[in-house]
């Protein structure tokens, strides 16, 4: 068991029972708070209670999600213990988040959470689970109103926030925004380059918008020098933002289905709502086929089967 210092906090590196390598974040950038950290993490009393192991469950994997998961069910299945936990009391935690207004996939989502946790730290208790059903996938999107929230909500993460600003503003997809390097942003002639993907899969180049150059600008003049990367944090390139955009997601009171792909298909939904034409939307997004773009997102269209509508007018 170490100390390790990763992407600008420090953490703890350690071998668990089953001899798989784990680290987890101590939530701290000063080495003396983390040393003290250290020392309560290396003899750890899990109380047994479904709280206590939710808790060592959320310090294990250093994770927002099982986070907020912990705090949704402390309330109601915090105090027993985890053997307690059987179909009756899963039925009662979800008629208390119903009535909270949350929907089944979240419910599920914190439940599943509960019993990776007990399978973690109390196999074998004898706990027996039960979950909602799972909701039937949506056509998930952002309104303009919602996707204000989210942009709020990374106030102060500046590389969650640049990140946001381009996926909304290039419509380019996770991996390419997270590869943007500063070489391929023309602040001369307003262009981003999204380069090429995996077995050179279609990438666009798209034209600034007004709110993304001024971010852009922004953020080179904060740019670590020897980091080509536009999306950098502590000076390294950020090559995952799963975990701090859920954080995002949650702050902004969004239903968590909300992931960063979401946002590419925000921006194409939103092209498709202001009318503008499948050939255009496609080139946008770097789809090979305009066939693609519109089986996708032609019902987004003001002018979708509005001729096949007037052949139903009767006079």
């Amino acid at each position: 068991m170490r100390l390790k210092f990763y992407r600008g906090y420090w953490c703890v590196e350690y071998t668990d029972d089953d001899g798989i390598r784990r680290r987890a974040s101590l939530r701290t950038k000063d080495r003396g708070v983390a040393e003290r950290k250290l020392a309560d993490f290396s003899s750890p009393r899990i109380s047994n209670t479904v709280d206590g192991i939710m808790r060592a469950y959320v310090a294990e994997k250093g994770s927002d999600r099982a986070g907020f998961s912990r705090k949704a069910i402390a309330p109601v299945l915090g105090n027993l213990r985890p053997d307690q936990i059987q179909p009756e009391q899963c039925q009662k935690y979800i008629k208390h988040r119903r009535a909270a207004g949350i929907g089944d996939g979240t419910i599920r989502r914190e439940l599943t959470d509960l019993r990776a946790a007990v399978n973690r730290f109390a196999k074998g208790c004898g706990a027996v689970f039960h979950l909602p059903e799972a909701p039937a996938p949506r056509d998930v999107y952002l309104t303009k109103d919602e996707y204000r929230k989210l942009r709020s909500a990374a106030q102060g993460v500046p590389h969650l926030g640049v990140f946001i600003e381009l996926a909304i503003a290039t419509g380019g997809r996770k991996e390419a925004i997270l590869g943007l390097t500063w070489d391929r942003v023309d602040f001369e002639r307003s262009r981003i380059d999204l380069g090429f993907g995996a077995k050179n899969k279609g990438r666009a180049v798209v034209p600034m918008t007004q709110t993304v150059r001024k971010v852009l600008a922004a953020q080179k003049n904060r740019a670590t020098p020897d980091n080509n990367y536009v999306v950098e944090y502590a000076g390294d390139r950020v090559k995952n933002i799963k975990k701090g955009f859920a954080a995002a997601v949650a702050r902004a009171g969004l239903d968590r289905a909300v992931t960063p792909h979401v946002l590419r298909h925000t921006a194409a939904v939103w092209m498709a709502e202001a009318g503008r034409p499948m050939a255009e939307i496609a080139q946008y997004l770097g789809h090979s086929s305009e066939d693609v773009t519109f089986r996708v997102y032609a019902r987004y269209s003001p002018e979708y089967l509005a001729r096949a509508a007037g052949a139903l007018e009767v006079d």
